[in-house]
């Protein structure tokens, strides 16, 4: 590396997603980088302190991580000649499946000299690979053409490498800070903040509640986030007589979610695929005990037999009625304890700023000549 030029990032990705700033904040003021970033939206106004325009580009796409993006790739021409003219060291693409192929097509496209960083959330390796020859072919050029990987789950990093990556870094991709600690809890006041959407499976959590619920009467249940569900949900609540004990909220900014957080003891995560969950994270650093699907991100995070917090397999999802009220109220009386514990592992474990020094660290052993 020429210690007089800094090196150029390109980040490509969502500019509307909160996870993809965070990335932006977390670069922006590194030494020895300079940050570019390409958005297949547009960009949240938070870009602007970090990113100057000049050195931003958006295809203003609205593009679905389910699939359907023919007009995201249709961006490639004009995207693969702004990369030309910025001239990167490095395109770290985030979502392998979308801004992954983008990458890896433009670097063939344009012949760029750029090496690929690629970062995975968790769908692009977890699920669509899995749709169909065409999408695992896709996901292994794209893996393939990495200089390097980060990965969020030793069990992604795992399923990565048998789809032909080579290295990986490994770290959650977690908080930027700690929150405040000692905020009273509300013993039974539960809270869900996924997406509204089928993956999430927010029906499970619904039905979750109210077999907790009919045997806890001091329970109550805050929905966040927001999805093509909702109003197939609002009525699942009525139609359980729960109207008056779940609150959907909807989409919540960071003070807001925040709140939810430090006041709910409980925090419900049901989705059928996932890794490492930066609302799980989120919720563990706020002391909550989690009851989470039987996933093996969730595993990791739980470290099985530790008692801070509860894996839903699938027997108990068949016979929630009978069995989830009994796990949780076992776990009550050991509530508190256990967010206390998660809240030291996140302050361990979980933050984001030191990973992202490691991460840059090995960029520039990259950049070395051999």
């Amino acid at each position: 590396m020429n210690p007089s030029r800094p090196l150029k990032l390109v980040l490509i990705g969502d500019g509307e997603s909160p996870h993809f700033l965070k990335w932006a904040r977390a670069l922006a003021q590194s030494p020895g980088f300079e940050l570019w970033a390409a958005s297949s939206r547009g960009f949240t106004p938070e870009f602007e302190a970090l990113v100057p325009a000049a050195r931003r580009y958006a295809m203003n796409t609205k593009p679905d991580h389910g699939g359907g993006n023919l007009g995201l790739f249709m961006q490639l021409p004009g995207l693969g000649a702004w990369l030309k003219r910025v001239d990167a060291d490095f395109l770290h693409a985030h979502y392998l499946t979308s801004h992954g192929t983008l990458a890896w097509a433009a670097r063939r496209g344009w012949r760029l000299r750029a090496r690929i960083i690629g970062s995975a959330w968790g769908s692009d390796i977890l699920v669509t690979p899995n749709l169909g020859v065409a999408y695992r072919w896709l996901t292994t050029q794209v893996l393939r053409a990495c200089a390097l990987c980060t990965s969020d789950s030793q069990h992604m990093t795992a399923r990565m490498q048998e789809l032909g990556a080579g290295e990986v870094m490994t770290f959650p991709f977690g908080l930027e800070a700690m929150p405040k600690a000692n905020v009273r809890k509300q013993p039974w006041l539960f809270f869900a903040n996924r997406g509204l959407e089928p993956i999430y499976r927010p029906q499970l959590v619904i039905e979750a509640f109210a077999a907790l619920a009919a045997q806890i009467p001091e329970a109550s249940l805050v929905v966040a986030n927001d999805g093509s569900l909702r109003a197939e949900l609002e009525v699942l609540t009525h139609k359980l007589g729960l109207a008056e004990r779940v609150q959907f909220v909807g989409r919540l900014d960071t003070k807001a979610q925040a709140l939810h957080y430090a006041r709910a003891r409980w925090y419900i995560s049901l989705p059928q695929s996932d890794s490492v969950s930066v609302s799980v994270l989120e919720a563990m650093a706020h002391a909550c005990a989690p009851l989470l699907s039987d996933l093996p991100a969730n595993h990791e995070l739980l470290c099985e037999g530790a008692g801070r917090g509860l894996i839903v397999d699938d027997l108990t999802l068949a016979n929630l009625p009978k069995m989830l009220p009994a796990r949780v109220l076992a776990l009550a009386e050991q509530a508190e304890a256990a967010g206390a514990n998660n809240r030291a592992w996140v302050a361990q474990h979980g933050l984001f700023a030191p990973a992202v020094q490691r991460f840059l660290q090995k960029l520039r052993q990259l950049d070395m000549p051999n």
